[in-house]
């Protein structure tokens, strides 16, 4: 067994990733009053700050999360934006959980007998093995409901369109043929909503529908900036400062895919 120490971060938190078979990170917590917990005091009331902390506190056993495994580097994150979006929930929701990375190409006997369907990701509550994002994301929230990230139902599909219009010009070998354009309308429309509505979706704080579009537009920034050497163009002021400020939380940071994995995940649908 190999151990190699991760020094905690401003949240009091210790992890530890440790190899045994296939690859698995724990990233326990121990209930203490942070910083940021005595700064969300600010925002929500000592009350509620202190119903963080003891949220994680009482989830003393980690969770344990199947994600994709980068084909590019061991014992590394791949690039499913599905299964970031399970991950930030997870940070952004203060929960220890272990992290079993799968090697989709070649899945192993283990994952396919908890997960026939053999997809990614999949979490385990309540000792029953959940798959889909959407349906994982959602039990989280009504298990662990403090602090909330829900969003409300006609927020909810706010940039919903952006993911398959990014796919759509990223797979397109004609300029003319108007994807570019369809993705361009697409965040033109994020951008005036948010000029109006942000910082976030869900206004000043961080709720379940960024945690699903930001890995999705990472994903766009780096595949189109490789394939296509195209980004967000500087008329979408506020969609790019949306980026920035989902891309540079911690939570992000943690959890987000290499380039080169993204590059090369993208791939086979650029080369057909």
């Amino acid at each position: 067994m190999s151990t190699v120490k991760i020094q905690p971060t401003a949240c009091a938190l210790s992890s530890t990733v440790r190899h045994i078979g296939f690859f698995n990170l724990r990233l326990p917590r121990d209930g203490v009053v942070s910083s940021k917990s005595f700064n969300q005091s600010r925002r929500y009331g000592t009350r509620r700050a202190l119903a963080v902390s003891m949220s994680s506190a009482s989830q003393s056993n980690p969770l344990e999360v199947c994600v994709k495994a980068s084909i590019t580097t061991p014992n590394k994150l791949g690039d499913c934006p599905f299964c970031q979006r399970v991950l930030l929930t997870l940070e952004e929701k203060h929960l220890p959980y272990d992290l079993k990375l799968v090697d989709l190409a070649n899945k192993p006997e283990w994952f396919l007998k908890i997960n026939p369907a053999g997809k990614v990701p999949a979490l385990k509550l309540d000792e029953k093995w959940i798959p889909d994002s959407d349906v994982i994301s959602q039990a989280l929230e009504e298990k662990y409901p403090v602090p909330p990230l829900g969003t409300p139902p006609e927020k909810a599909s706010v940039g919903s369109k952006i993911f398959s219009t990014f796919i759509g010009f990223l797979k397109s070998k004609n300029p003319s043929d108007g994807t570019e354009q369809a993705l361009l309308n697409e965040l033109r429309s994020l951008n005036n909503y948010l000029k109006e509505n942000g910082p976030f979706i869900n206004g000043k704080e961080v709720s379940a529908v960024d945690l699903s579009l930001g890995p999705k537009l990472h994903h766009l920034e780096i595949a189109l900036g490789h394939y296509k050497n195209w980004s967000v163009p500087e008329s979408l002021p506020h969609v790019k400062s949306y980026m920035k400020a989902i891309f540079s939380r911690d939570s992000f940071i943690k959890t987000r895919a290499q380039p080169e994995d993204v590059i090369a995940g993208w791939r086979p649908k650029v080369v057909g």
